[in-house]
């Protein structure tokens, strides 16, 4: 269930009404008004103008302080004495807690335990008092409710209350207006009177949803100033409350929410935001995890900033949009609604990006269990159409006497063109499945290739540390001798000038002298691990 917004959520709020609200809002005694930056490298490859609201220059990193404040900053002086209260996955605790410290009273913050340690340290920073209970916001939210009752404390609802609503429409107010500042610096730099050039007119804005806060606030400010402009609002596919409400026209409570994007997992989104989103909102539109970390990465390319996976909703829905409607010339805005990221997330935001983008292309490739086929593989791939291409990863251990399996990560140039490079693959007589699109093969198998095999006999295991430029496995493999089998290969590209890659040889004990030759030619650095004794409990029979 949600909390009762105040009264005023059920007199139907009209745009007008809202948009009093939204002029008459108190927020800038705590929050900044943010930069409308456009995007250019972003903007430049999908023809469209990208404009990016940057809520994530904030005191506490998010759009939240806004609605927070301006809901406090409303209450009466008892209330305050009294204390306040709210639950929040992180953004919102901190625009409460901040808000608190400005206006003397005490805040306490329930927050789910998968929240990023990250805003719970930033919640605690601001003078507010933390309490994690269950795992998602609506866990979180039933028990603040018991220790509002308990403790006699004033509910701050971070999305589902008409001055909250209010508080985020600020963002849609300074977005227009900004839009026409654009349009009057464009003309300074011409040497033209402002009033020759008017700003570029938005043709969409899009909108993460969660609760339905900022969607509200914006979208009622829009409609109410210049309906022409298309809102649109985005969820991640596996956190959907708002479109599943939409659709069947009365509220749905989801069993389960995806915490990727922590800062839109909301299983119920709120009374009043359902009913501005069902008569405001003109489109919504889903996006998956790889399609926000490849959104992450366009965004710090441009901003050189690390937004948090909810602040790249809009910028992936973005994308999406234009590769659907095959539109050129437009202008969008896409608001970066936070970026309190955790650290930690960042490896998996990396590895994704690149097969969200479609800038990797994973596959599993047969190739025959016979000396001098590996080599052959990696020439075939240094022909492929289209260019040089790198080898991302690179996985392997003997299994079989007549072939071998091979997981395999390139680089590629454009979407849908790992298909062409598998056919490819195919046609030279390498029998190969694209993996692009397996959760399976991405998330768990890449990492679980290899094991013990009874056939790796007089198996040597090296780690080497390879110059990460074209021709140095080459020139391992050709330096190798021809007798010298490959029984284990592991290789990630991390993103480092140099890689770290294990290889496992079958080296006859005759053959030893040649091989520390073969080392000191080499020239790489390395260490032998035969006898370590992890390699031994895990890969040696």
């Amino acid at each position: 269930m949600s909390p009762k917004p105040s009264s005023l959520a059920h007199q139907d709020l009209s745009p007008a009404d809202y948009l009093k609200k939204i002029l008459t809002a108190r927020v800038y005694d705590v929050a900044t008004e943010s930069a409308l930056e456009p995007a250019r490298t972003l903007s430049r490859r999908l023809h469209n103008t990208v404009l990016l609201k940057r809520e994530d220059q904030q005191p506490v990193r998010s759009f939240k302080l806004r609605g927070a404040y301006n809901k406090m900053a409303h209450l009466t002086s008892e209330q305050l004495k009294n204390g306040v209260i709210c639950a929040s996955a992180g953004n919102h605790a901190q625009g409460v807690a901040l808000s608190a410290s400005k206006l003397g009273t005490r805040a306490v913050i329930v927050m789910p335990t998968t929240t990023p340690q990250v805003k719970v340290d930033a919640v605690r920073g601001f003078g507010g008092e933390v309490v994690l209970f269950g795992e998602s916001y609506s866990d979180a939210y039933n028990h603040s409710l018991i220790l509002q009752k308990k403790e006699g404390l004033t509910f701050v609802h971070p999305f589902d209350d008409p001055d909250v609503i209010a508080g985020q429409g600020t963002v849609a107010m300074e977005m227009l207006r900004q839009v026409q500042t654009l349009g009057a610096d464009k003309a300074a730099k011409a040497g033209q009177k402002a009033g020759h050039i008017a700003g570029p007119r938005l043709d969409a804005v899009f909108v993460a949803i969660g609760g339905g806060g900022l969607v509200a606030g914006v979208a009622n400010y829009i409609k109410a100033v210049d309906p022409r402009i298309k809102v649109i609002g985005v969820q991640m596919n596996d956190s959907d409350a708002m479109i599943q409400s939409v659709a069947a026209k009365q509220r749905v409570t989801l069993s389960d929410v995806g915490l990727f994007s922590d800062g839109t997992a909301v299983k119920l989104v709120g009374e009043e935001t359902f009913r501005i989103a069902s008569k405001l909102v003109d489109e919504f539109m889903t996006v998956d995890t790889d399609a926000v970390c490849a959104a992450i990465k366009d965004i710090f390319v441009d901003t050189r900033s690390i937004v948090e996976p909810a602040g790249a909703l809009a910028v992936a829905a973005i994308k999406q949009y234009v590769a659907k409607n095959k539109t050129k010339g437009e202008t969008y805005a896409a608001i970066l609604c936070g970026a309190n990221m955790n650290f930690d997330r960042l490896r998996f935001v990396a590895e994704r990006a690149e097969v969200g983008e479609e800038r990797e292309a994973l596959f599993a490739v047969t190739i025959p269990e016979e000396r001098g086929s590996f080599k052959r593989f990696c020439e075939l791939i240094g022909e492929l159409p289209g260019g040089p291409r790198n080898v991302t990863e690179f996985n392997y251990r003997i299994s079989d006497a007549a072939l071998a399996h091979v997981f395999v990560g390139l680089t590629t140039q454009a979407k849908g063109e790992s298909e062409k490079v598998a056919k490819n693959f195919s046609k030279n007589g390498f029998k190969t499945l694209d993996l692009t699109h397996d959760e399976l093969a991405k998330e768990h198998i890449r990492h679980m290739v290899g094991g013990i095999s009874t056939l790796a006999q007089d198996e040597r295991l090296l780690r080497f540390v390879f110059p990460e430029r074209p021709g140095a496995l080459m020139k391992f493999l050709s330096l190798m001798r021809p007798g010298w089998n490959i029984s284990l290969f592991h290789y990630r590209n991390q993103g480092a000038d140099y890689g770290r890659i294990l290889v496992g040889l079958q080296v006859p004990k005759a053959d030893d002298k040649a091989f520390v030759k073969f080392l000191k030619t080499l020239d790489y650095p390395y260490v032998e691990e035969t006898a370590n004794p992890v390699y031994r409990m895990f890969l040696q029979q």
